[in-house]
């Protein structure tokens, strides 16, 4: 019996908005509930989410404008004289400076996750700015060494808790469908702050006297006193206060932010339903000593563990080191204003921002995994051409050592476009490692994380993320000083060691509620279970998803010319269609189920 033309098993043309299309998912409940709630991300309610989300993710800002500013007004004369600094950058009394500043953010990491969980994420980020804004204050009034380290020690200790409250508001606030996205950006807006902090020392660079340098500091309480002012009117995130036993608004919030205003929206019951399982009123976020959430099972173990991976690896990634002969290059290609170099830098946060913003935009439709495993091997080609092209260009002496220009100067150079070409390949390596780490050194550790230990947790990555970048001020110069470029092939080894860690132990956590993520680390194998995909089938108009039957894989195979292998491809979101061509008509799910029952009432394949 020819099942093929039995019936009208076509959609028209036309009908194609509405028609049913295969997709690959790794949560089936999250699937449908989205399907049948009609997600989309322009509506009026989504607007109001995303401007809560922006006022949260200009904490972002506040760290990347201090990262620049202070990379930029150490180069100043007027800042350096003033302080009574030696002329020549990097020597250990303005290491000090950035040292002291690490020290707040280490001893202000301690208090960040209790801040976060006593009142709540956004009650965290109001603590948070007030004491950055008292320490920008101390700096931009300083008169003496003394207190211009004490303001560095008080922003530091701010940074620490807007660090923790505010990628913990955006990723709890943000729609599960956009998650993704809406937390990466949180770290790209370092660049947000970070470009200005670059480009206003540059326009201030020759205003004489101290106000080069404390206007510059002055502007610093912009964003910081934004989130401030606007923070208190935000709406407290749902897991806070459903982990507060505030279930009433924590319906009324997701109604309003996540359901366009309807308390029975599939997305809404869903996510409610997976956060009353999963968060416990009397847990660990409660009791402000206890840290051992992080480390009392297997399961806790493990996410802790990445998290701690991911500390070390956006932060010894190579971004940094791969500038170090970045002044040299400079110098060898002619360009030795120091007005100019202010420009240059504040160019390479303008392209890093750019492949910030390009990875938080893809990391759905990526997976976390490909873009870490992708990017650091990118950035082991981009540091061995880099080594290649150093090694090959720096003058050197019968013992082998370069040549310097001058006292305490910079080595030596062969060939200018040699130089050229590293600094073109600085300005790649911030690219890469912009898209593939900036996006997910907030996210990836935030959705690693349970809700009673996500607080504490965040401030435990803070912790090593300074202990990292302590590594880098103070101990990446010494090694280049003694090394020279050979100390590239540490990190060329550090990259590969990165690679395998992440292939082997790092789960994928994308296109699933918070929540759901805990099916990973609950199963035997997390990194294999989190890879898992099924195959469903979509219906249109609001109507759901089904998990798709092996024996419908076939009805549409025989049946329909459906090629089922070209439907899982490409992430599995191609629509079903016969073999008409690119024109070709819709097969519809109806069509599908009657011929599958046909088959089985005939005894064609059986029950």
């Amino acid at each position: 019996m020819d099942h093929r033309h039995k019936r009208d098993v076509y959609t028209s043309h036309t009908e194609r908005s509405s028609s049913t299309h295969i997709r690959q998912v790794q949560n089936v409940a999250f699937a449908d509930a989205t399907a049948k709630a009609n997600v989309r991300p322009w509506t009026k309610a989504m607007f109001k989410l995303y401007l809560c989300l922006f006022i949260a993710t200009l904490n972002s800002c506040i760290n990347g404008y201090d990262g620049s500013l202070m990379g930029a007004i150490n180069s100043y004369p007027q800042y350096r004289g003033y302080f009574g600094f030696d002329p020549h950058e990097g020597t250990p009394s303005t290491g000090i400076v950035y040292a002291i500043y690490t020290i707040g953010n280490l001893v202000g990491s301690f208090v960040a996750g209790p801040a976060t969980d006593f009142k709540g994420r956004k009650w965290g980020m109001c603590i948070g700015t007030s004491i950055i804004i008292v320490g920008a204050c101390i700096q931009a009034t300083c008169v003496n060494l003394g207190g211009f380290m004490g303001g560095r020690f008080v922003l530091g200790f701010g940074v620490a808790i807007t660090s923790t409250a505010g990628p913990a508001y955006v990723s709890e606030m943000a729609h599960p469908s956009y998650r993704g996205v809406c937390t990466g950006i949180f770290n790209t807006f370092w660049y947000v702050g970070g470009i200005p902090g670059s480009f206003v020392p540059y326009g201030t660079s020759n205003i004489p006297g101290t106000s080069s340098w404390r206007i510059p500091i002055w502007l610093q309480l912009i964003f910081s006193g934004i989130v401030l002012v606007c923070s208190p009117f935000l709406p407290e995130t749902p897991r806070w206060l459903i982990a507060n036993d505030r279930h009433e608004e924590a319906l009324d919030t997701m109604a309003r932010f996540h359901g366009e205003g309807n308390r029975d929206s599939p997305i809404v019951k869903l996510e409610y339903k997976e956060m009353v399982e999963d968060i416990s009123v009397t847990g660990s976020d409660k009791r402000w000593w206890d840290y051992r959430e992080l480390f009392n099972s297997r399961e806790a173990r493990y996410r802790t563990g990445l998290v701690f991976c991911m500390a070390f690896f956006g932060q010894w990634s190579g971004n940094g080191p791969v500038s170090y002969y970045y002044p040299t290059m400079l110098q060898g290609a002619g360009i030795t204003n120091n007005h100019t170099r202010l420009l240059y830098n504040g160019m390479q946060n303008v392209v890093s921002f750019a492949g910030a913003i390009f990875g938080a935009i893809y990391t759905d439709s990526w997976g976390r995994r490909p873009q870490l495993l992708v990017s650091t091997a990118l950035l082991v080609g981009v540091f061995a051409i880099v080594c290649a092209l150093v090694a090959t260009n720096l003058k050197t002496g019968p013992d082998g050592k370069p040549i310097y220009i001058g006292d305490n100067g910079t080595p030596e150079i062969k060939r200018p476009g040699q130089a050229r070409a590293v600094i073109a390949f600085v300005f790649i390596c911030g690219f890469i490692y912009s898209t593939g780490y900036t996006p997910l050194q907030q996210l990836y550790p935030v959705e690693c994380l349970r809700y009673e230990s996500r607080a504490k947790g965040m401030a435990f990555y803070n912790f090593w993320v300074n202990i990292a970048n302590f590594y880098n001020t103070f101990v990446t110069g010494i090694a280049f000083s003694g090394a020279g470029w050979k100390y590239y092939f540490l990190f060329i080894f550090w990259d590969i060691f990165e690679f395998i860690v992440i292939y082997f132990f790092f789960v994928e956590t994308r296109r699933r509620t918070l929540e759901e993520i805990s099916e990973i680390f609950n199963a035997k194998q997390p990194v294999k279970h989190s890879l898992n995909k099924t195959r469903i089938i979509v219906h249109g108009n609001g109507r759901g998803v089904t998990e798709m039957l092996d024996k419908e894989e076939m009805v549409m195979e025989r049946d329909f010319g459906v090629d089922t292998d070209l439907v899982r491809g490409r992430n599995g979101e191609r629509r079903m269609r016969d073999s008409a061509g690119s024109e070709g008509r819709l097969v519809s799910q109806e069509s599908v189920r009657e011929s599958l029952r046909d088959r089985v009432m005939d005894g064609g394949w059986g029950g």
